[in-house]
């Protein structure tokens, strides 16, 4: 069962919703934010850096961090993944973009969220596609 079929968690961003909503639909199962990862600790063994990535996904046993941030602005989020990385190596996790995000939003037609997530007109199609 999917953590989207029962009490749904108190999100902190609404991409998160929209990503959750998504995972739901294509009959994925997840859990919000279920591990928190200690990064750093001070003197005496307590944890003074953590991280808790926004998604679990069991079957693929995959974490999902969903990111909003404009690209300047993600420095703290990538020092965490790096340092994920460094003391977790099985741990396997994967960061979703401001720009990943606004590519599914406009994929599924919600141009409307898209454009509020980018601030700016969602009328641009990958290409590629």
């Amino acid at each position: 069962m999917t953590e989207g079929k029962t009490k749904s968690p108190e999100f902190s961003h609404p991409a998160e919703e929209f990503f959750a909503r998504v995972l739901t639909y294509y009959g994925v199962e997840w859990q919000y934010e279920p591990k928190t990862f200690p990064l750093a600790w001070d003197s005496r063994g307590e944890v003074t850096e953590a991280f808790t990535p926004d998604f679990y996904l069991p079957q693929q046993q995959l974490y999902i961090e969903v990111t909003t941030r404009r690209p300047r602005l993600n420095t703290l989020k990538n020092h965490k993944l790096r340092k994920m990385n460094e003391l977790y190596p099985d741990v396997h996790i994967k960061l979703f973009k401001r720009r990943d995000i606004h590519g599914l939003l406009v994929k599924f037609g919600l141009y409307t969220e898209a454009e509020r997530l980018e601030g700016s007109a969602a009328q641009v199609f990958d290409s590629e596609e």
